[in-house]
């Protein structure tokens, strides 16, 4: 690795469905920013979330560790302050650290050792999405996903979420630009995540019409004769039985996820070309990434919340100064980025090393070996706590009010078939089954989950009664810092913010 500490930008995506980055970009993906990334990047091709959701998915990813550790749990719970980030370790270590788009950070700190955040967030930041596992089986209507995403998918110059990751890219461009002006000698770390391709499936006409004859706007796995009880309850969280999908709303809102694939992809040129034209592209490494995954209709599934491999595998690809192009395929987690980056940064592990659940991913590339990866999930559509063990070529679910699931991915990579009460696999099972024992007392995770929904069920509604105060971010825009103020030397000013000077 080089000695010199690079610049860092982390480009996150929402919902990006791994098993269609196999070796970078699939084949039929008209993503040209991605796909010559992909050739100058080591590419992790076994990546896993470590939590199927957002905000849990995300504060995993900033902290290194379980949900379990950081009580993020679903998409409402708050993200302690005392837990650290990424983002508080590449500070201690000189760096200036910013975000420009989405985290779903929920609570008052919207920061989270960010010095800089450029945008506000696309989802609310309180308790409102509370689960509440008291109440097993009620829908909360007004913000539980639904399948209209799917009857409702086609195309669209503006939306919501297209108004949102514009913006979070012009702010990220900018940014860019004011770092190469070099008014800060300190290396940066400028993380940009964006929302699509997240549902709901609408997309620009001219990215819809890459894929008019696509070869994937079908699954591969129709919807299962006999579900699993998980399965069960996800369809009738979305209301599946209230919508009549028909193969060709399936291909359309498939189109209009890989478009959104490719609007992301431009954006991304676009920051890459500005770290080229700013000569800055040669010591910045660039770490791309999604949350967790998408279903997209695999086993009549949508969107994410399980551990099928289309929500729960993500594409993760690192481009690094003197870090040697590649293929991965040791199963690796979105938590290994923590202590990645630190790496990258110069830092010795320290003392954080005793509360990390991830491991550097410049380790995994050195030994070749890994620890099982460790996924959770306790959010919309479960009944209890579940967990994920992804060793060599098995991976093994347990819930506490489901049957196991055992399958190994080598030989059945869409996972038809489980194994679990399989003669021929009972030990594997049994070791896999006695790994989970070690590492989790499901009881008491059952338990916290469950205190922690009270509470927020409480607390929120208190906090909506009355006078109202958001958590939600307010960027903040110093007008009276920005171009031409009477307090500014102009000779000084037109300086400074030219770059490069003297051409």
């Amino acid at each position: 690795m080089a000695t010199r500490r690079p610049n860092i930008l982390i480009v996150m995506v929402d919902q990006l469905n791994g098993t269609f980055f196999p070796d970078g970009p699939a084949e039929f993906l008209k993503v040209p920013h991605l796909r010559r990334l992909a050739e100058r990047s080591m590419r992790f091709a076994n990546a896993y979330t470590a939590s199927p959701l957002c905000a849990p998915a995300r504060a995993s990813f900033m902290s290194g560790q379980l949900p379990s550790a950081t009580r993020v749990y679903d998409n409402a719970a708050e993200f302690s302050s005392e837990i650290p980030t990424f983002a508080h370790y590449l500070r201690l270590a000189g760096y200036r650290t910013i975000l420009s788009g989405k985290m779903h950070f929920v609570g008052p700190d919207q920061l989270h050792g960010f010095e800089e955040r450029l945008t506000t967030d696309v989802y609310p930041a309180d308790f409102g999405w509370t689960p509440d596992y008291a109440r097993p089986g009620e829908r909360i209507d007004w913000w539980y996903h639904n399948l209209g995403s799917v009857t409702g998918a086609g195309v669209a110059e503006i939306t919501n979420q297209l108004e949102y990751d514009d913006e979070v890219a012009y702010h990220a461009g900018a940014r860019l630009y004011d770092l190469a002006r070099r008014q800060d000698d300190r290396p940066f770390c400028l993380t940009v995540s964006f929302t699509h391709p997240h549902d709901p499936y609408v997309a620009r006409r001219r990215f819809f019409d890459l894929y008019e004859d696509c070869p994937a706007l079908q699954p591969q796995l129709a919807r299962q004769a006999e579900p699993d009880p998980h399965t069960l309850r996800l369809m009738a969280a979305c209301q599946d039985e209230e919508y009549a999908i028909t193969p060709d709303m399936v291909a359309r809102a498939r189109q209009a996820y890989f478009a959104n694939i490719s609007y992301i992809d431009e954006k991304i040129g676009e920051l890459i070309d500005i770290l080229e034209r700013t000569r800055m592209a040669e010591n910045t490494a660039i770490l791309f990434l999604s949350d967790h995954g998408d279903m997209l209709g695999e086993r009549g599934l949508w969107f994410k919340m399980n551990f099928f491999e289309g929500s729960a595998r993500v594409p993760l690809m690192l481009a690094a100064p003197g870090l040697e192009p590649g293929r991965c395929d040791t199963p690796v987690s979105t938590m290994d980025i923590v202590p990645t980056l630190s790496a990258l940064a110069g830092q010795a592990p320290g003392a954080a090393a005793q509360w990390l659940d991830g491991v550097s991913l410049l380790d995994t590339l050195h030994t070749g070996d890994r620890p099982p990866v460790r996924m959770e999930y306790a959010a919309e559509g479960s009944v209890a706590p579940m967990v994920s063990l992804r060793r060599g070529r098995f991976k093994f679910n347990r819930c506490a009010a489901d049957p196991d699931q055992l399958f190994d991915l080598s030989a059945d990579p869409l996972e038809r078939r489980n194994l679990a009460g399989q003669a021929e696999h009972e030990k594997v099972c049994a070791a896999l089954a006695a790994e989970v024992d070690r590492l989790w007392d499901l009881d008491a995770l059952d338990k916290a989950v469950r205190e922690s929904q009270a509470r927020r069920h409480v607390t929120y509604a208190a906090l909506r009664n009355g006078a109202y105060y958001p958590w939600d971010h307010q960027p903040l825009q110093r007008a009276s810092e920005r171009y031409m103020r009477n307090h500014m030397d102009l000779n000084i000013l037109e300086e400074a913010q030219r770059y490069p000077r003297g051409e």
